[in-house]
């Protein structure tokens, strides 16, 4: 099996699906990217693809007609896609950054939501908005957040949040294919990250989690970048004996809560670690699923790990004090151990 990168591993799923269905097209801000005027034509073919260069050669193989380069302006892109969607195309929709959602919001909110509802099941918004999310670039407080918590309160919605290279291709294909709008939120310190991804098409169902690794003492439950994180500290315990339990959701909404709850009943100890907010966020809403529904099973009171109440610090030694840590969760383990 070849080893990719995620940034590779998002690239892929996109021009296999190009290929495979006409009706996918893409569209967004610098996905051709960059060169134009006078530039020579090969500046103009090998153009940045996106910030990170994640849509870099799709416009050189599926054209204009398909990756469609649009101004700055989010507003424009997500409605476009809305209509597109409802009109029997597939678009997948790049907002760059995933904090610039605020300024498109109500095309996706208010609108392909509900289209499905508010017509009897009669039309469809098969869109996929796609974009980054998370700290660690130092790239301040508009360039950081992880919104994904905001997207899953919106009935209507399917929130992605993918950790490895197989994930990212199999959850992005499958995304493009769901029939309702998805927001697909990739974690930019995870482009580079590599791993085994099948050349072959193929996708991974929405609302399964996946456990990374087993254990009997505790769970930890974490997205995106976060589950790297929590590995480390399992992979740390058992050295000492203490065996522990990753869970990674991979989607939010669907959330896999029998996954979720049957781990929890099996250690009787959970630690939920979530970069998306210190107040109503991720970790916040399982926490209440797991006290509701699975509360006899607990040994220990719930541990969250998640950055403090404020904007992400531009600063890079103030953001990694704000970002949770290896160490943070080790503590909190450490802690539902003990309790």
């Amino acid at each position: 099996m070849a080893i990719k990168t995620y940034r590779e591993a998002v690239k892929e799923a996109l021009a296999q699906e190009m290929e495979r269905d006409e009706r996918v097209v893409l569209i967004g801000e610098d996905l051709r990217g960059g060169h134009g005027g006078n530039a020579p034509e090969e500046a103009k073919v090998e153009a940045f693809g996106g910030v990170l260069g994640v849509t870099k050669g799709l416009w050189t193989q599926f054209g204009s007609d398909r990756v469609i380069d649009t101004p700055i302006t989010e507003s424009a892109i997500v409605g476009m896609a809305a209509g597109a969607a409802a009109t029997g195309l597939r678009p997948v929709a790049e907002l760059m950054f995933m904090d610039f959602f605020g300024v498109s919001h109500d095309a996706l909110y208010n609108q392909a939501a509900k289209f499905r509802y508010m017509f009897g099941g009669k039309a469809k918004a098969p869109l996929v908005m796609r974009g980054m999310i998370g700290a660690g670039f130092s790239a301040a407080a508009q360039h950081s957040q992880s919104p994904y918590n905001i997207f899953a309160t919106t009935p209507g919605l399917k929130v992605v949040v993918p950790s490895t290279p197989y994930d990212v291709k199999g959850l992005l294909i499958q995304s493009i294919r769901d029939d309702d709008p998805v927001v697909f939120c990739e974690h930019k310190m995870l482009y580079d990250l590599k791993g085994e991804v099948p050349e072959d098409i193929y996708s991974i169902p929405l609302g399964v989690a996946n456990y990374t690794r087993e254990g009997e003492d505790v769970t930890i439950i974490a997205l995106s970048a976060m589950v790297h994180k929590a590995n480390q500290v399992a992979d740390k315990l058992a050295k000492e004996g203490i065996s522990v339990e990753v869970v990674d959701p991979r989607t939010i909404s669907p959330l896999d809560e029998e996954g979720i709850l049957e781990s929890v009943a099996s250690t009787g100890r959970v630690v939920i670690v979530d970069e998306s907010a210190a107040r109503f966020g991720f970790a916040h809403d399982v926490a209440a699923l797991i006290a509701s529904q699975a509360f006899r099973f607990l040994k220990a009171p719930i541990a969250l790990v998640t950055p403090p109440h404020t904007p992400v610090p531009f600063s890079p030694a103030l953001e990694k004090l704000w970002i949770p840590s290896v160490e943070r969760i080790e503590a909190a383990v450490r802690q539902v151990l003990e309790d």
